[in-house]
């Protein structure tokens, strides 16, 4: 089981390590939605969560970070169920937030990335629960 983890963790981890990067280099920002007045709100997330930026630009680019870091430590096998959770949580938020993301063009595109999201996410939330075969703190 040791050696499918050592294969499977850097599997997983690709794809978040890839976008990280992406994200921190150049963050690809959607179109906020506009007010009556014609002016750009602010993130709905930043209007809940005062510790996080309202700027959308280093919103994606703190989600890249934490990708790329998360996804660095999950591959390495270093803390592996703290770096999947984090991940989780980013993948659950930019899967919300590419939900909302212009209409459908017929195609079927956005229904393959949100189930391409929800299959990573039961990876990470398996890769979560792994406890190496050695009891939990529960």
């Amino acid at each position: 089981m040791a050696v499918l983890r050592r294969v499977a963790r850097p599997l997983l981890a690709a794809k978040f390590i890839r976008d990280g990067i992406a994200a921190v280099r150049d963050p690809a920002l959607p179109d906020p939605p506009e007010d009556a007045r014609g002016e750009r709100e602010a993130p709905a997330l930043a209007t809940r969560l005062p510790f996080l930026p309202e700027d959308p630009e280093q919103l994606v680019r703190l989600q890249g970070a934490v990708q790329l870091g998360a996804g660095v430590l999950l591959a390495l096998g270093r803390a592996p169920r703290v770096a999947s959770a984090a991940l989780a949580v980013t993948l659950v938020s930019s899967a919300l937030t590419a939900g909302g993301r212009g209409p459908d063009d017929g195609s079927g595109a956005r229904r393959v990335d949100l189930l391409t999201d929800l299959s990573l996410l039961g990876g990470l939330l398996i890769a979560a629960a792994d406890t190496h075969g050695k009891p939990s703190l529960a």
